[in-house]
């Protein structure tokens, strides 16, 4: 009873395990947006070169001009994630075929058929991280001051911020 007990039990915690797995893979592909306002006391048509120049070298592309401008780029998969995910998946589904060949002896080593389901990780990752990213920007003059207002991924404010040197 007591080992019986205890095999279920590490089903159950092994299940969790991998529902958590599950719900990472999927979050790694999760949008990821925010907005951050920087100041600048250079003028706005010298801001809107410099800004260009940057977008350009990252390999993105003007598509509106105005008060507010969107840059648009693709963003390209990490390939170590790619694979780290599918590790991960590999350890996951390893896990759940240990635990189930050990409480379901009928199925012997056809449980391990699950670990053939760990790729699927890394293609759902690539698949769904190779999407367009937009980076809107809008330059608010003032009288000594220019505001700038981004709306972009979280990453890429931080590069934004760091390459150009602006303080939030």
């Amino acid at each position: 009873m007591g080992t019986e007990l205890s095999l279920y039990s590490s089903l159950f915690l092994t299940v969790l395990i991998a529902i958590g797995l599950f719900f990472f893979i999927r979050a790694s592909v999760k949008d990821r947006t925010q907005q951050a306002t920087f100041t600048s006391e250079v003028a706005p048509e010298l801001l809107r070169e410099q800004f260009d120049h940057y977008f350009a070298q990252r390999a993105y592309q003007p598509m509106a001009s105005g008060s507010v401008v969107t840059y648009q780029g693709i963003v390209k998969p990490s390939g170590f994630l790619m694979v780290f995910l599918t590790v991960l998946a590999l350890a996951g589904l390893g896990s759940v075929a240990l635990v189930l060949t050990v409480l379901v002896p009928q199925g012997g080593a056809w449980w391990f058929l699950l670990l053939s389901l760990s790729p699927m990780a890394g293609v759902f990752y690539r698949k769904r991280a190779m999407r367009p990213e937009v980076v809107k920007l809008q330059l608010v003059p003032g009288p000594q001051t220019t505001k700038i207002h981004v709306k972009a991924h979280r990453d890429e404010l931080e590069k934004f911020k760091e390459k150009l040197g602006f303080d939030s």
